[in-house]
C-alpha cells in the first residue's frame, strides 16, 4: 500500500520557482517537463519511502529524521512518517545546502 505524499507550502513554492527559472532561462516546454519529472519523483516516494538517505549536512550535526533523493542538480528533502511522506524542500544542490537546510528544516 502506498503512503500519502504531501508537500509543504514551501516545497510547492520551490517547485514553482524552479519552473519559473527554467521557463524564463530556457523554455516553458523544458520547465513543464522538469516539473512533471519532479512531481513524479515526489509521488513515487509513497511507493518507496525508504529510497532516500539522510543528507550529509544534517548527519554532521546529528539530525537523522530528514531524508533526501536526487534529480540532479535538485535535492528533494522529506520526512517519513507512519502514514505519510512530508516533502519540505526541493532545492538546487549547487547552492549552499548547509545554510539552506539549517534555515528550512531546523527552525
Amino acid at each position: 500500500m502506498a503512503i500519502k505524499v504531501s508537500l509543504t507550502s514551501e516545497a510547492e513554492t520551490d517547485l514553482f520557482d524552479i519552473w519559473r527559472f527554467v521557463a524564463e532561462n530556457d523554455s516553458s516546454i523544458k520547465a513543464n517537463s522538469l516539473l512533471g519529472k519532479l512531481e513524479s519523483i515526489c509521488e513515487n516516494l509513497g511507493k518507496t519511502p525508504n529510497k532516500g538517505h539522510v543528507p550529509k549536512e544534517l548527519r554532521r550535526i546529528d539530525v537523522f529524521n530528514f531524508y533526501e533523493i536526487h534529480h540532479k542538480p535538485y535535492r528533494i528533502l522529506y520526512e517519513r512518517e507512519e502514514t505519510q511522506i512530508l516533502i519540505h524542500a526541493i532545492l538546487d544542490g549547487r547552492r549552499d545546502m548547509e545554510s539552506l537546510l539549517r534555515a528550512r528544516l531546523l527552525r
